[in-house]
């Protein structure tokens, strides 16, 4: 018997697992259905571009064909390991800014306003820069600057100068707009993951157990309350129950899957699927949102890229060197914030990460030669996606309908254009004319606005951030309340990325450990920290650099 199951130990999983077996007393489980996080590529930041391609650590999804994009089917990469997606991801440390939260709090989400939410951010984080109004450096996530940088990642500073904008040494400073080096989750240069930040330091306790392998079938319901769960692991199937609450952080795909697996989603779809009907919850998989992401790739006269590094070499320096070198990069060093000219508001609309290497299809097509890679994003999409049953077998996947550029104004699609075209307005300084050889992606640079649009229907992927599909809220059709209890069900709360109600402007990663650093005091009845004003944070973009028309 546990006082709490926790399901997955990714970005928020392993936080709440630190923080809740902080009371000798209590008694948790974490249950992970992936490996343990020993795979050495996890932990050399450049070791990412390998984790592609290991089936192991990642649950290798791919959505259903998107009508918007020629049909095709997009390749979804999530964190099966220890320490989810911070395991794999590239791990940029990014915030969004504070009207992000303020516009949950104006949406129904309660005690979720930037006042609210940066003492949380600030208790999770240990900057090396140190502590100020806006950073903590005393939290168990590490937050770096990078310690090896390629020369190209500098040119892309410098054109981003050269294009009008200014330089911006913290993105989660007082103003986000602007052209910088990503600071990183890194401790001592080697990736410092959810799993290494919240997991390692609580291994050792008496009172959390961590099982690996572990595939959940279903939450245990009795009267209405969440009782426990039955999971598979080594052909047996293990039933487990809880005294207190059963914590379900599986993502913003498997939160909603498991959900409707265990009879709490929408009745009409669930008995398609031949599944008892728990709880009529209609919003449980919908609200899916995701930043779609178009790459502009062009050739490298220099041979100074990635492309070609020898992975025995870098990982052999890496290692020699104290984890210094290329081996510490996290590849996507250097990005952006801007506002273009159609921004809705003062907030950025448009991010940028730059990449000295060519990333056709995630890096799984590898080109000939050396290039570099822009990729460009929509912050504030307005298509919506769901998440749905492929069928009633815990062991399939569930089906991704993420719905790009369906919004029906098409205006997600004039963003994509205004990414395409920023890209290669950047590529067209002077700071790239030592570089810069044939143009790869798109294959010609003056391309119209109708073949921009061809462009990216045939070649837009994923940039990792889906969120939304147990939204929080207020209303009758949110999936769990402020606290992130699921509406109708007791003992059963949604800790994750899935809870978020829109996406904030950036990286998800770190809003998603300070979801769960904010939940772990709701759930234990410690008084949530102090508000603080972030007056500085608040309004400072309103003045940045417009592009223009």
């Amino acid at each position: 018997m546990y006082d709490f199951v926790i399901i997955g130990a990714g970005s928020a999983g392993c936080v709440l697992a630190h923080r809740l077996s902080e009371d000798p007393g209590c008694r948790v489980l974490l249950l992970e259905a992936g490996p343990r996080d020993w795979h050495p590529f996890i932990h050399m930041p450049a070791g990412l571009a390998k984790l592609v391609g290991q089936k192991g650590v990642n649950w290798n999804y791919d959505t259903a064909p998107e009508p918007h994009l020629d049909g095709r089917r997009l390749w979804w990469p999530r964190g099966k390991v220890l320490g989810g997606s911070s395991s794999i991801n590239a791990m940029c440390y990014i915030r969004g800014v504070a009207g992000d939260y303020d516009d949950w709090a104006e949406a129904g989400a309660d005690g979720w306003g930037w006042a609210s939410v940066l003492p949380y951010f600030k208790r999770s984080e240990r900057n090396a820069r140190g502590a100020d109004a806006l950073h903590g450096a005393n939290g168990p996530l590490y937050v770096s600057d990078l310690r090896y940088t390629n020369p190209l990642s500098s040119a892309f500073l410098q054109a981003g100068q050269q294009a009008g904008f200014a330089l911006n040494p913290d993105f989660n400073g007082p103003r986000q707009q602007g052209f910088g080096f990503y600071q990183v989750t890194q401790k001592d240069g080697a990736r410092c993951s959810s799993a290494v930040a919240y997991l390692d330091p609580a291994r050792d306790r008496q009172n959390l157990d961590i099982v690996t392998g572990a595939l959940v079938r279903r939450i245990l319901l009795e009267d209405g309350r969440a009782v426990g769960v039955a999971y598979a692991r080594g052909g047996h199937e293990v039933t487990v129950r809880c005294e207190r609450e059963v914590l379900l952080s599986g993502g913003a795909i498997n939160s909603p899957q498991l959900l409707m697996l265990s009879g709490i989603g929408p009745a009409e779809h669930l008995r398609e699927h031949g599944i008892t009907v728990r709880h009529d919850l209609p919003g449980v998989g919908r609200n899916l949102q995701d930043h779609l992401d178009i790459c502009t790739l062009q050739h490298s006269t220099q041979r100074v890229t990635y492309d070609r590094a020898s992975e025995l070499k870098t990982a052999f320096d890496y290692f020699l060197r104290g984890h210094r070198g290329p081996g510490s990069s996290n590849i996507a060093e250097a990005g952006a914030f801007v506002r273009s000219s159609l921004a809705q508001d003062e907030r950025a609309d448009i991010q940028l990460h730059f990449v000295p290497a060519m990333l056709d299809d995630h890096g799984r097509n590898r080109l000939e030669g050396d290039g570099y890679t822009l990729h460009a994003c929509f912050l504030r999409p307005r298509s919506r996606g769901r998440i749905a049953l492929a069928n009633a077998d815990p062991r399939a996947d569930a089906r991704i309908e993420a719905n790009y550029l369906s919004d029906p104004e098409g205006f997600d699609l004039k963003m994509m254009v205004e990414c395409a075209k920023l890209s290669r307005e950047l590529f067209a300084q002077k700071a790239f004319d030592a570089y810069r050889g044939a143009p790869i992606h798109p294959a010609r640079s003056d391309l119209s606005d109708a073949e921009l649009v061809d462009f990216i229907r045939a070649k837009a992927e994923t940039v990792y951030h889906p969120i939304g599909t147990c939204r929080m809220g207020s209303d009758d059709s949110a999936v769990v309340d402020p606290q992130l209890r699921v509406r109708g069900i007791g003992g059963l709360r949604v800790v994750d990325a899935s809870v978020m109600p829109m996406l904030i402007g950036g990286n998800t990663n770190a809003p998603t450990i300070m979801i769960a650093e904010r939940v772990s005091d709701l759930i234990r009845g410690v008084a949530p920290l102090p508000s603080s004003s972030g007056d500085a944070f608040a309004h400072a973009d309103a003045s940045q650099t417009v592009l223009a028309d």
